[in-house]
């Protein structure tokens, strides 16, 4: 993926931490699309796919998602 921009190292360590602890991020990205969106999720993984980093995050729904690293805009601990 030759647009994908690789994320600060203090940040990958962050989402590193919250998979360790189980905990949930407020998180907000930017999807394929370019809408803006907005859920809090319980990150499971790091993944690596076609030269991409991927967050692996389940919502309360139960449905498990890949977000691209650097399309995420923001992430917040959840309460």
């Amino acid at each position: 993926m030759d647009d994908y921009r690789p994320i600060a190292c203090a940040i990958h360590s962050d989402y590193e931490l919250a998979i360790l602890q189980g905990r949930r991020l407020r998180l907000s990205w930017r999807g394929p699309d370019g809408q803006q969106r907005r859920a809090t999720l319980l990150p499971e993984d790091l993944q690596i796919q076609d030269g991409a980093e991927y967050l692996i995050a389940r919502g309360e729904d139960g449905r498990s998602q890949a977000l691209r690293l650097d399309w995420i805009t923001a992430s917040e601990p959840s309460p």
